[in-house]
């Protein structure tokens, strides 16, 4: 196969199934550091990859109940408290 090219061995439904996938040796992939396996590493500066961007997240609800609501301000909190770091 010419330089440059590749060939797609797996391809997956989800970020666990990428990241069983790259933790098994199948391949690479484009994860950011939060989602990425333990024990991976990232190899983009070798391969002269760019960065990849940072991206907004964006939550839309309409949750009637208190409970639903509730749950969706803990998982609010939650992301806030990993993204400021």
């Amino acid at each position: 196969m010419p330089p440059g090219f590749w060939t797609e061995v797996f391809v997956g439904g989800g970020v666990a199934t990428i990241g069983a996938a790259v933790s098994a040796g199948l391949g690479v992939a484009a994860l950011g550091r939060r989602v990425a396996p333990p024990g991976t590493i990232d190899i983009g500066p070798k391969l002269g990859l760019p960065r990849l961007p940072s991206r907004d997240v964006m939550l839309y609800s309409n949750a009637a109940d208190r409970q639903a609501r509730g749950f969706l301000r803990s998982l609010v909190t939650a992301i806030r408290s990993t993204t400021a770091r």
